[in-house]
């Protein structure tokens, strides 16, 4: 609890978000911004947030900001004993991945992308016993599950060198059909499992 003599950590934050935060929010914010910022501080914690997050945790909170490629990227490098991912689940699960001694917290259980809900490990699966023989690669942005069950994944901005690393004429691609016909001239064969 920070003493009444002591200045409140929020106190020079409102410059930065007062251009989408009206000002009679703002004390209400502050407090839980208070908050944060101090059990930040005593539980050595650390907070990575994705670009879609809300002004005051973004900018107010937030020690590392970016999106979920650039924060699985970053969640490597904290030296933090504690990693609060304030994005999707997706997020979380690679982060604790990349850091197994870690404490990896999200903090709404609920936060999902209906991209990377729209495939279940069972799909790959199915998938798989329809095209036998046929790679199948997954964008970063799906669940842990369905990550083990694909043959490799890739980002929007790899996808087209991963996929050409296959040498095939035909993959799966998961589960966004739009990146993967934006970006090749091979064979994609849709998923249609849900």
């Amino acid at each position: 609890m920070l003493s009444t003599l002591e200045p409140r950590p929020s106190e020079h934050l409102y410059a930065k978000v007062r251009h989408a935060i009206p000002a009679i929010e703002w004390p209400m914010l502050s407090k839980d911004i208070d908050a944060i910022i101090a059990l930040k501080k005593s539980r050595n914690a650390v907070i990575l947030a994705h670009n879609y997050q809300t002004p005051e945790i973004f900018h107010c909170v937030a020690d590392i900001v970016g999106d979920s490629l650039a924060l699985a990227r970053e969640a490597t490098q904290v030296e933090a004993d504690v990693i609060v991912l304030a994005g999707v689940h997706f997020m979380a699960e690679t982060a604790k991945l990349l850091n197994p001694s870690k404490t990896v917290l999200i903090p709404d259980r609920g936060a999902g992308c209906s991209l990377a809900d729209s495939i279940t490990p069972e799909d790959v699966r199915l998938l798989r016993q329809n095209y036998p023989g046929v790679p199948i690669v997954t964008y970063v942005n799906t669940s842990a599950a369905v990550k083990a069950e694909s043959d490799i994944c890739c980002t929007s901005g790899n996808a087209k060198t991963i996929i050409e690393s296959l040498g095939v004429e035909r993959v799966i691609m998961l589960p966004d059909e739009y990146l993967a016909k934006k970006k090749h001239q091979i064979s994609i064969i849709r998923c249609c499992a849900k």
